[in-house]
């Protein structure tokens, strides 16, 4: 796991230990999706705890830098397995508590987003990615210029090192004290995103993960932890297939089958029980 900032943590208070019910849920989600008929190409574990129980997956030559707030850190772990069974290298370096590209002028975004660009340039040296993936965050605030500017931004720094860029919109949250002043501003960043990427001649795309989550918080389809701000083992599971299904499309690769990847050791992440996610 790569060294995170913490600014300001957004997580919910320490609690109750990983239980088997969760692992049970994403399993469920696997053999559901199984039985709908995916196919994969093979299986790669994606920690070096466990062994490997069939060929290694070839790789398809891509490398996925993702980055994001703590939303983006809590898809993270079954994205790693998900990318990796499929033949594609992954580095999260979302953030706890920030991960924001777009400074708004107030100082929390400013001091955010100047970690969050310098980190990207050492993670763009260091790892050399093919795809830079920014999923919007809930601290992008700031006008739509700004917004625009520091996607266009990120475009043009990843197309100077040969990589593509893909904007993610974030799932629907819960609103409360911390966001209200900001509600506004969050809900242009998608559409910001969404124009930058379609203005980009290529370069970007944007997936609406609105198709995945919908844009209610409260509803079921949302999967949101007991916060309603993130997700548990079973909503991460179901973005990172989401996810490696739109870059399969984009980046001619054929996502490994859910049930290659969604019952490893990445469900018993410790970010999973920090978040309440044991029932």
């Amino acid at each position: 796991m790569n060294s995170k900032h913490k600014s300001r943590s957004r997580s919910p208070h320490p609690m109750a230990r990983h239980a088997l019910s969760a692992v049970a849920a994403v399993a469920a989600l696997g053999l559901t999706l199984v039985g709908c008929g995916e196919k994969g190409f093979g299986t790669r574990d994606e920690g070096t705890s466990e062994k490997t129980t069939s060929k290694k997956t070839t790789s398809t030559g891509a490398k996925v830098l993702w980055l994001g707030d703590s939303i983006a850190g809590a898809e993270a772990p079954a994205l790693n397995a998900a990318l990796k069974a499929s033949g594609v290298e992954f580095k999260d370096s979302s953030s706890d508590g920030g991960g924001t590209i777009v400074n708004s002028g107030e100082e929390i975004t400013r001091m955010i987003s100047g970690a969050t660009w310098k980190q990207l340039g050492k993670d763009i040296e260091s790892f050399r990615p093919t795809v830079v993936a920014y999923q919007v965050t809930t601290y992008d605030w700031g006008s739509q210029d700004q917004q625009r500017a520091a996607y266009e931004k990120v475009v043009d720094k990843a197309k100077d090192a040969g990589a593509k860029v893909v904007l993610v919109s974030s799932p629907p949250i819960k609103i409360d004290g911390f966001y209200k002043q900001h509600e506004a501003q969050m809900r242009t960043a998608p559409e910001a995103a969404a124009e930058v990427a379609g203005k980009s001649g290529g370069t970007a795309a944007y997936f609406d993960a609105s198709q995945l989550w919908g844009t209610d918080a409260s509803a079921p389809k949302a999967q949101r932890a007991p916060d309603g701000i993130h997700n548990c083992q079973q909503g991460a599971a179901a973005f990172a297939k989401w996810f490696t299904e739109q870059l399969g499309k984009q980046e001619s690769f054929t996502p490994a089958s859910v049930d290659s990847w969604a019952q490893k050791s990445w469900t018993g992440d410790e970010r999973y029980s920090k978040l309440r996610c044991a029932a």
